[in-house]
Protein backbone atom coordinates (compact mmCIF):
# COMPACT_ATOMS: atom_id res chain seq x y z
CA UNK A 1 0.00 0.00 0.00
CA UNK A 2 1.75 3.25 -1.01
CA UNK A 3 2.43 5.62 1.15
CA UNK A 4 2.07 9.64 0.86
CA UNK A 5 2.92 12.46 2.66
CA UNK A 6 1.75 12.09 6.27
CA UNK A 7 -0.73 14.58 7.00
CA UNK A 8 -1.61 16.07 10.50
CA UNK A 9 -4.64 17.29 11.79
CA UNK A 10 -4.65 20.55 13.20
CA UNK A 11 -7.23 21.99 15.95
CA UNK A 12 -9.50 24.77 13.86
CA UNK A 13 -9.37 27.82 14.85
CA UNK A 14 -12.32 30.69 15.03
CA UNK A 15 -12.21 32.69 12.20
CA UNK A 16 -11.49 36.10 14.04
CA UNK A 17 -8.87 34.39 15.81
CA UNK A 18 -7.17 32.62 13.01
CA UNK A 19 -7.27 35.92 11.14
CA UNK A 20 -5.23 37.59 14.00
CA UNK A 21 -2.50 34.52 13.80
CA UNK A 22 -2.18 35.27 10.37
CA UNK A 23 -2.01 39.00 11.04
CA UNK A 24 0.17 39.84 13.66
CA UNK A 25 -0.41 43.46 13.47
CA UNK A 26 -4.02 42.78 14.00
CA UNK A 27 -5.35 44.31 17.03
CA UNK A 28 -7.13 41.33 19.34
CA UNK A 29 -10.35 42.55 20.78
CA UNK A 30 -10.46 41.20 24.03
CA UNK A 31 -13.72 40.45 26.03
CA UNK A 32 -14.58 42.91 28.88
CA UNK A 33 -14.89 40.99 31.59
CA UNK A 34 -16.04 42.18 34.93
CA UNK A 35 -14.34 41.57 38.06
CA UNK A 36 -17.95 40.87 40.09
CA UNK A 37 -21.35 40.27 38.39
CA UNK A 38 -23.16 43.38 38.83
CA UNK A 39 -20.39 45.41 37.35
CA UNK A 40 -21.66 46.87 34.25
CA UNK A 41 -25.04 47.54 35.99
CA UNK A 42 -22.41 49.78 38.69
CA UNK A 43 -20.88 51.18 35.80
CA UNK A 44 -24.43 52.24 33.99
CA UNK A 45 -25.87 53.85 36.82
CA UNK A 46 -22.66 56.29 38.08
CA UNK A 47 -22.73 57.26 34.47
CA UNK A 48 -26.53 58.54 34.50
CA UNK A 49 -25.61 60.11 37.89
CA UNK A 50 -22.54 61.86 36.11
CA UNK A 51 -24.94 63.07 33.43
CA UNK A 52 -28.06 63.85 35.29
CA UNK A 53 -25.79 65.91 37.64
CA UNK A 54 -24.12 67.63 34.82
CA UNK A 55 -27.70 68.24 33.24
CA UNK A 56 -28.97 69.85 36.13
CA UNK A 57 -26.09 71.83 36.64
CA UNK A 58 -26.14 73.42 33.35
CA UNK A 59 -29.38 73.48 32.34
CA UNK A 60 -31.23 75.70 34.99
CA UNK A 61 -28.75 78.13 33.40
CA UNK A 62 -30.37 77.92 30.03
CA UNK A 63 -33.25 80.34 28.67
CA UNK A 64 -36.56 78.77 28.26
CA UNK A 65 -36.85 78.82 24.79
CA UNK A 66 -33.11 76.64 24.49
CA UNK A 67 -34.76 74.51 26.94
CA UNK A 68 -37.60 74.06 25.06
CA UNK A 69 -35.50 73.02 21.75
CA UNK A 70 -33.75 70.74 24.01
CA UNK A 71 -36.69 68.80 24.83
CA UNK A 72 -37.97 68.78 21.07
CA UNK A 73 -34.19 67.14 20.28
CA UNK A 74 -34.94 64.73 23.07
CA UNK A 75 -38.37 63.74 21.60
CA UNK A 76 -37.53 63.37 17.94
CA UNK A 77 -34.57 61.06 19.21
CA UNK A 78 -36.35 59.17 21.37
CA UNK A 79 -38.66 58.44 18.11
CA UNK A 80 -35.25 57.25 16.65
CA UNK A 81 -34.68 54.81 19.47
CA UNK A 82 -38.17 53.69 19.44
CA UNK A 83 -38.03 52.91 15.86
CA UNK A 84 -34.85 51.04 16.40
CA UNK A 85 -36.67 48.97 19.09
CA UNK A 86 -39.65 48.37 17.50
CA UNK A 87 -38.74 47.33 13.75
CA UNK A 88 -37.52 44.37 16.68
CA UNK A 89 -40.82 42.64 15.58
CA UNK A 90 -39.26 42.09 11.59
CA UNK A 91 -36.40 40.07 13.92
CA UNK A 92 -35.73 36.65 12.36
CA UNK A 93 -35.90 34.46 15.64
CA UNK A 94 -39.07 36.26 16.38
CA UNK A 95 -41.05 35.66 13.34
CA UNK A 96 -39.47 31.99 12.90
CA UNK A 97 -40.86 30.83 16.49
CA UNK A 98 -44.29 32.09 15.88
CA UNK A 99 -47.05 31.85 12.38
CA UNK A 100 -46.92 34.24 9.82
CA UNK A 101 -48.31 37.71 10.90
CA UNK A 102 -48.28 37.07 14.79
CA UNK A 103 -45.70 39.46 16.21
CA UNK A 104 -47.68 42.60 15.27
CA UNK A 105 -50.16 40.67 17.01
CA UNK A 106 -48.27 39.58 19.59
CA UNK A 107 -47.29 43.16 20.02
CA UNK A 108 -50.40 44.74 19.93
CA UNK A 109 -51.98 42.31 22.71
CA UNK A 110 -49.08 42.68 24.59
CA UNK A 111 -49.97 47.13 24.53
CA UNK A 112 -53.60 45.99 25.16
CA UNK A 113 -53.73 43.22 27.79
CA UNK A 114 -51.09 45.64 29.27
CA UNK A 115 -52.83 48.74 29.38
CA UNK A 116 -55.91 47.07 30.51
CA UNK A 117 -54.08 45.76 33.90
CA UNK A 118 -52.04 49.14 34.02
CA UNK A 119 -55.51 51.04 34.31
CA UNK A 120 -57.14 49.33 36.63
CA UNK A 121 -54.17 49.05 39.36
CA UNK A 122 -53.90 53.05 38.07
CA UNK A 123 -50.05 52.75 37.61
CA UNK A 124 -49.66 56.34 36.12
CA UNK A 125 -52.24 57.64 39.20
CA UNK A 126 -49.83 55.71 41.61
CA UNK A 127 -46.54 56.85 39.76
CA UNK A 128 -47.71 60.58 39.89
CA UNK A 129 -48.32 60.49 43.70
CA UNK A 130 -45.18 58.70 44.28
CA UNK A 131 -43.33 61.64 42.26
CA UNK A 132 -45.53 64.31 44.35
CA UNK A 133 -44.34 62.41 47.93
CA UNK A 134 -40.33 62.31 46.46
CA UNK A 135 -40.93 65.95 45.99
CA UNK A 136 -42.45 66.69 48.73
CA UNK A 137 -38.64 65.56 50.47
CA UNK A 138 -36.92 67.25 48.05
CA UNK A 139 -38.28 70.56 49.00
CA UNK A 140 -36.65 70.64 51.87
CA UNK A 141 -33.25 70.86 50.12
CA UNK A 142 -34.24 73.22 47.21
CA UNK A 143 -31.07 73.40 45.94
CA UNK A 144 -31.10 69.92 44.61
CA UNK A 145 -34.58 71.48 42.37
CA UNK A 146 -34.99 73.69 39.78
CA UNK A 147 -37.35 76.65 40.36
CA UNK A 148 -39.92 74.65 37.84
CA UNK A 149 -39.57 71.40 39.53
CA UNK A 150 -39.79 73.20 43.13
CA UNK A 151 -43.44 73.38 43.27
CA UNK A 152 -46.18 71.04 44.35
CA UNK A 153 -48.72 71.56 41.67
CA UNK A 154 -49.91 69.20 38.64
CA UNK A 155 -47.49 70.85 36.19
CA UNK A 156 -44.11 70.35 38.55
CA UNK A 157 -45.30 66.82 38.91
CA UNK A 158 -45.79 66.41 35.55
CA UNK A 159 -42.58 67.78 34.64
CA UNK A 160 -41.26 65.29 37.42
CA UNK A 161 -42.87 62.23 36.57
CA UNK A 162 -42.03 62.68 32.76
CA UNK A 163 -37.99 63.00 33.61
CA UNK A 164 -38.16 60.00 36.06
CA UNK A 165 -40.48 57.90 33.44
CA UNK A 166 -39.02 58.85 30.37
CA UNK A 167 -35.29 58.41 31.21
CA UNK A 168 -36.00 54.66 32.94
CA UNK A 169 -38.25 53.60 30.18
CA UNK A 170 -35.02 54.74 27.64
CA UNK A 171 -32.55 53.21 29.76
CA UNK A 172 -33.88 50.11 30.59
CA UNK A 173 -35.89 49.08 27.87
CA UNK A 174 -34.16 47.58 25.04
CA UNK A 175 -31.53 44.65 23.80
CA UNK A 176 -28.74 46.18 25.42
CA UNK A 177 -29.99 46.14 28.57
CA UNK A 178 -31.24 42.82 28.60
CA UNK A 179 -28.70 40.80 26.74
CA UNK A 180 -25.69 43.38 28.69
CA UNK A 181 -26.97 41.95 31.92
CA UNK A 182 -27.63 39.05 31.12
CA UNK A 183 -24.14 38.14 29.81
CA UNK A 184 -22.49 40.34 33.05
CA UNK A 185 -24.91 37.52 35.00
CA UNK A 186 -23.29 35.09 32.95
CA UNK A 187 -19.53 36.10 33.40
CA UNK A 188 -19.42 37.01 29.05
CA UNK A 189 -18.28 40.59 29.68
CA UNK A 190 -19.72 43.95 30.18
CA UNK A 191 -18.53 45.61 27.16
CA UNK A 192 -22.12 45.45 26.41
CA UNK A 193 -23.37 47.67 29.46
CA UNK A 194 -19.64 49.32 28.75
CA UNK A 195 -20.92 50.83 25.72
CA UNK A 196 -24.65 51.24 26.83
CA UNK A 197 -23.15 53.39 30.03
CA UNK A 198 -21.66 55.94 27.87
CA UNK A 199 -24.86 56.03 25.77
CA UNK A 200 -27.10 56.54 28.94
CA UNK A 201 -24.56 58.83 30.69
CA UNK A 202 -25.39 61.62 27.34
CA UNK A 203 -28.80 60.65 27.21
CA UNK A 204 -28.88 61.90 30.80
CA UNK A 205 -27.32 65.22 30.35
CA UNK A 206 -29.46 65.70 28.44
CA UNK A 207 -32.88 64.86 29.81
CA UNK A 208 -31.81 66.13 32.79
CA UNK A 209 -31.18 69.77 31.40
CA UNK A 210 -34.85 69.78 30.95
CA UNK A 211 -36.31 67.92 33.41
CA UNK A 212 -34.35 68.14 36.33
CA UNK A 213 -33.76 65.95 39.29
CA UNK A 214 -36.62 63.39 38.16
CA UNK A 215 -33.87 62.08 35.92
CA UNK A 216 -31.52 61.50 38.73
CA UNK A 217 -34.39 59.16 40.09
CA UNK A 218 -34.08 56.99 36.89
CA UNK A 219 -30.42 55.84 37.90
CA UNK A 220 -32.63 53.84 40.74
CA UNK A 221 -35.04 52.27 37.95
CA UNK A 222 -31.47 51.10 36.05
CA UNK A 223 -30.26 49.87 39.36
CA UNK A 224 -32.99 47.52 40.54
CA UNK A 225 -34.10 46.40 36.78
CA UNK A 226 -30.73 45.33 35.26
CA UNK A 227 -29.59 44.15 38.42
CA UNK A 228 -32.40 42.06 38.64
CA UNK A 229 -31.34 40.98 34.87
CA UNK A 230 -27.98 40.28 36.23
CA UNK A 231 -29.26 38.42 39.04
CA UNK A 232 -31.38 35.99 36.82
CA UNK A 233 -28.32 35.54 34.65
CA UNK A 234 -25.76 34.31 37.79
CA UNK A 235 -29.04 32.00 39.31
CA UNK A 236 -30.75 30.83 35.91
CA UNK A 237 -28.52 31.16 33.20
CA UNK A 238 -29.83 32.44 29.59
CA UNK A 239 -33.33 33.22 30.91
CA UNK A 240 -35.45 34.58 27.78
CA UNK A 241 -35.02 33.18 24.24
CA UNK A 242 -34.54 35.38 21.24
CA UNK A 243 -37.73 35.43 20.48
CA UNK A 244 -38.79 36.61 23.57
CA UNK A 245 -36.35 39.14 23.75
CA UNK A 246 -37.78 40.50 20.22
CA UNK A 247 -41.20 40.54 21.48
CA UNK A 248 -40.34 42.45 24.51
CA UNK A 249 -38.21 45.10 22.50
CA UNK A 250 -40.75 45.89 19.95
CA UNK A 251 -43.19 46.77 22.75
CA UNK A 252 -41.27 48.82 24.61
CA UNK A 253 -40.56 50.49 21.12
CA UNK A 254 -43.84 51.22 21.20
CA UNK A 255 -43.48 52.67 24.50
CA UNK A 256 -40.65 54.91 24.23
CA UNK A 257 -43.33 56.24 20.93
CA UNK A 258 -45.12 57.35 23.51
CA UNK A 259 -42.83 59.15 25.53
CA UNK A 260 -41.57 61.42 22.08
CA UNK A 261 -45.27 62.21 21.72
CA UNK A 262 -45.15 63.64 25.55
CA UNK A 263 -41.28 65.16 24.90
CA UNK A 264 -42.89 66.65 21.90
CA UNK A 265 -46.20 68.32 23.71
CA UNK A 266 -48.44 66.30 20.85
CA UNK A 267 -50.34 64.05 23.05
CA UNK A 268 -50.47 63.17 27.04
CA UNK A 269 -49.91 59.28 26.34
CA UNK A 270 -50.23 57.48 29.86
CA UNK A 271 -47.00 55.25 29.57
CA UNK A 272 -46.57 54.23 33.28
CA UNK A 273 -50.43 52.36 32.89
CA UNK A 274 -48.78 50.64 30.15
CA UNK A 275 -45.37 49.33 31.77
CA UNK A 276 -47.66 45.84 32.50
CA UNK A 277 -47.18 45.21 28.53
CA UNK A 278 -43.58 44.80 29.00
CA UNK A 279 -44.04 41.67 31.26
CA UNK A 280 -47.28 40.12 28.99
CA UNK A 281 -45.12 40.16 25.83
CA UNK A 282 -42.62 37.38 26.59
CA UNK A 283 -45.45 35.52 28.31
CA UNK A 284 -47.72 36.04 25.47
CA UNK A 285 -44.95 34.65 23.09
CA UNK A 286 -44.57 31.71 25.00
CA UNK A 287 -48.35 31.08 24.89
CA UNK A 288 -48.12 31.68 20.79
CA UNK A 289 -45.14 29.37 20.26
CA UNK A 290 -47.26 26.32 22.96
CA UNK A 291 -50.18 26.78 20.72
CA UNK A 292 -48.72 26.62 17.74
Amino acid sequence: MPSGPRQTLEPRVPPGEELAEKSPGWPRVGRVSGAFPGLGTVINVVAVLLGAGVGMAVGHRLPDRTRSVVTDVLGLTTLLMAGLSAVSVTDRAFTSAVPTGAPVLIVLGSLLLGGIAGSLLRIEERLEGLAGAIQARLARRPRLLGLQEAGQGHEARERFIEGWLGASLLFCVGPLTILGSLSDGLGRGIEQLALKSVLDGFAAMAFASSFGVGVLLSAASVAVVQGTLTLLGVLLGSVLPDAHIAALTATGGLMLVGIALRLLRIREVPVGDLLPALVVAPLLTQLVIALS
